[in-house]
Order: C-alpha cells, then sequence, then structure tokens
C-alpha cells in the first residue's frame, strides 16, 4: 500500500494540473539590484522563463530536497527572443537561509551538457564573480554582451561551493539539467556533467536587450500562466514541444520578434496553495508575471486543479475543498484586475476536457463546475481575449473526453500533437 500511495502521488504531481483556453565587498552592491528584480528598467525583455516553487520530494533524480554543495549545475533553456546582451533572474524565494553562488556562467548550448567552445562567458553581479541571495528574493545579474537569436538554446552555469540547503527549483523542466562535482564553470562539458535530471533550479529567467545581429529587436514579452498544461506535463523530453513553446514558434515565423514565458508550474491550482503545486497562482501571479521585464500580455489557463483535487486523496494536493464556479470566476478576475493595472492585456483560456484521465480526477459536480467557468470565459467579456482550450481538445464525438489523438497517455494532458494544436488556435492578432 504505501509503495502504491507513493506512484499516485507521483503521478498526480506529474500529471494534475489541466486548463487550457480560446482567443563579499561588492554584496552592497549586490543587493542593491533586488530592488531591481521587481522593476522592470529600460530596454530589457524576458527571453525565457520558469515558475519557482519549494522544494518537493519525487521524481527521482530530484535535487531539490538536499539541494548542491561543492556542484557545478548547468541548465539549457531556449530563448524565445534575441538581443546584444543577455542577463539571467535568480530566485532564492523559497530558501531558508541565503544562497550563496560562487560562480556563473553562460554559453551556446552544443546540445545536452556540450557548450560550444569560445563562447562561455563569465556571469558577474554587481560587478562580482560571486554573489549572495537573501532568502526570499531575487537576484538579477549584471549584462553579458553576449548576442542571442530567437529560438537558440543557451547553458547557464552555476556553482555552490557551501551547502546551499533544499534548493527552489522548477519541477517538470521537460528538459535535462547536469550537475558535477567541483568547479566546472568555464568547462565545454564532455565526460564532466555526468548526473542529469528534468528540472531547473534556481533559475528563473533569461532577459535580453539590444538589437541582436540578426533579427529585430524584442517587442516586449508574452507570459502564459498555469498549471501543467502550461507547463507541459505530455510532451516529449528536450523536444520544446509545449504549448508555449509552439505559440513561440509561430510568432518567429510570423517574424513578429517577442518572447514567450513559460510560467505555468505543474499541479499548481488558482485559489490554493499546496505542497506539489507551490503558491497559488493569486499569490504568485505578481512575481511571475508583472515583475517580469517587457511583459505586454499574459494568457491565463487556471482551475483545473482546483476542480479535481476534491477527488485525490493525496498530501501532494491539499488541501483540496471542494470549489465553485463563483470562487473561480473570482479569482480570475482577480488576475484581469492585476493585469490591466499594470497595463497588460489579459487572455483567458477555457479549461480542458478532464473526463477520463487515468486517474481519479474527474466528477460529475466537477463537471458543472468546468463547464460554467468555461461559459463565464467565453461570454464574459471580461478577459481582453480568449483562446478556447477546451474546443481544440474536445472529441468531437464526446466533447467531456478529450480527442484521441491530441492527448497523452495519462489519458488528461495533450501530447506534442495536442500542444501543436493549441498553438495553432492562437490568433496572434490577440496577442
Amino acid at each position: 500500500m504505501r509503495a502504491a500511495k507513493i506512484t499516485l502521488g507521483a503521478l498526480v504531481a506529474t500529471a494534475m494540473v489541466a486548463a487550457i483556453t480560446h482567443t563579499s565587498s561588492s554584496i552592497p552592491s549586490v543587493r542593491a539590484q533586488l530592488h531591481d528584480a521587481a522593476v522592470p528598467s529600460g530596454g530589457w525583455t524576458a527571453a525565457w522563463g520558469a515558475g519557482m516553487q519549494p522544494a518537493v520530494a519525487g521524481d527521482d533524480p530530484n535535487w531539490s530536497r538536499k539541494g548542491f554543495a561543492d556542484q557545478s549545475v548547468r541548465q539549457v533553456v531556449r530563448v524565445g527572443a534575441g538581443g546584444a546582451e543577455v542577463r539571467i533572474r535568480l530566485s532564492n524565494a523559497y530558501g531558508t537561509r541565503p544562497l550563496r553562488v560562487a560562480g556563473a556562467s553562460v554559453g551556446r548550448s552544443a546540445g545536452g551538457a556540450l557548450v560550444w567552445p569560445k563562447t562561455i562567458k563569465p556571469v558577474t553581479f554587481g560587478h562580482a564573480s560571486k554573489a549572495v541571495v537573501p532568502a526570499g528574493k531575487e537576484l538579477v545579474s549584471d549584462p553579458v554582451p553576449l548576442s542571442t537569436s530567437p529560438l537558440e538554446r543557451l547553458a547557464v552555469t552555476m556553482r555552490f561551493a557551501a551547502p546551499t540547503g533544499p534548493a527552489t527549483f522548477h519541477r517538470y523542466a521537460m528538459t535535462r539539467s547536469f550537475r558535477a562535482p567541483g568547479d566546472h564553470l568555464s568547462d565545454v562539458g564532455k565526460d564532466t556533467f555526468t548526473e542529469s535530471t528534468a528540472s531547473w533550479y534556481y533559475l528563473a529567467g533569461v532577459e535580453v536587450a539590444g538589437r541582436p545581429v540578426q533579427g529585430d529587436p524584442a517587442g516586449g514579452s508574452v507570459v502564459v500562466f498555469g498549471d501543467s498544461l502550461v507547463d507541459g506535463v505530455g510532451s516529449t523530453l528536450d523536444a520544446d514541444a509545449r504549448f508555449p513553446d509552439g505559440l513561440q514558434e509561430r510568432l518567429i515565423a510570423a517574424r513578429r520578434p517577442r518572447g514567450v514565458v513559460n510560467a505555468g508550474i505543474g499541479t499548481g491550482k488558482l485559489l490554493r496553495d499546496s505542497a506539489c503545486g507551490g503558491e497559488k497562482g493569486l499569490s504568485r501571479f505578481g512575481r511571475d508575471v508583472l515583475d517580469r521585464p517587457g511583459v505586454r500580455s499574459v494568457i491565463v489557463h487556471l482551475g483545473a486543479n482546483d476542480i479535481g483535487a476534491p477527488e485525490v486523496d493525496d498530501p501532494c494536493v491539499r488541501p483540496n475543498p471542494k470549489v465553485t464556479a463563483q470562487q473561480l470566476i473570482a479569482g480570475h478576475r482577480a488576475l484581469i484586475r492585476a493585469a490591466h493595472a499594470r497595463g497588460v492585456k489579459a487572455i483567458g483560456m477555457t479549461i480542458l476536457p478532464m473526463k477520463g484521465a487515468f486517474f481519479p480526477l474527474w466528477s460529475p459536480a466537477g463537471e458543472k463546475v468546468r463547464q460554467a467557468v468555461n461559459l463565464w470565459i467565453r461570454t464574459g467579456h471580461e478577459y481582453d481575449a480568449v483562446i478556447d482550450a477546451d474546443k481544440v481538445m474536445a472529441d468531437p464525438a464526446d466533447p467531456e473526453m478529450p480527442r484521441p489523438g491530441y492527448v497523452y497517455m495519462d489519458g488528461l494532458h495533450p501530447n506534442d500533437a495536442g500542444y501543436q494544436a493549441l498553438a495553432a488556435g492562437v490568433d496572434l492578432d490577440q496577442l
């Protein structure tokens, strides 16, 4: 029974989330930039990002609970916008002690843990190679003179000499990160980074500024905010096949230079915190969306886990009281007001079909709530635009079920084809 319980928790955390939609002396100078992390400065645009969450067990190998000591961590990300300079954003939002970064570097990824020789550049913080990020804070690096192009993959390496304690991280990266003992900031990676995991640690954002060597400078960014549907659960590992990735590729193909930031967290809820989903959407919206530089619009798809959690008796999703459509609509309205107060366009997504999932999530009562929330998103005229994920993903023969060709093996989340269809269904003019 114990093993079965753990398996259910891992399955829920991996798959349960699914809302979708329509239309040093240097320390003082380092700490001075903590304020800048929350006040976007001119010229910078978010080109990549991840929602941060507290350390949690599961999905071995998972390095979040133990953290790092005398190790180098290399993380690969794909930027959606290009620029002449790049900077990184580190998060110690859920740390219980100051995070001491012994060094960092950035270079062009050559696949896996490899970095193209001669592209590795040191990253500094307040002109110092080391940095301290206080518990509960973010820190933005100095600009690095590295030209980037849209859809290019970068490798960000951080060195931790002293024990970090439990790590602020992003659980479902759907992309491998790598670890090696000792200092390997300038190592190209061959035969060095022998351990890997599919999560990101401390790295909350990559931002660009200036005109790239090729193409136009970024015209702001779109943040996609939500749960596992945004996070990309069900997509192929290391393939950048999530819904925000497909949307980014469409924008690039249409010659609309705008970054797309993925701020989804698997198992995340709109109204309540949970062990596996981290802070509720209402709490993290400011940090993960509005405080990003250059944000012009936000796509929101949340509510599925709030609806489905009462059907799941697992610590991963508690507290899990039943919710009403009115409560969820009130939560969405709060996000819309917050976005509009900052001049950000708010785009709502309907919640995708939940019936047929291979774990307890759906109920007739929950379906009525889902339908009511979707009706409000479609017809309430409170969101500035709508993306109808429910319509894209629904099986024409049974609209409460997902379309077979678009659904992952868990019976709930989209597969690569489903995510591509969702991205194809977005009217780019709405962004």
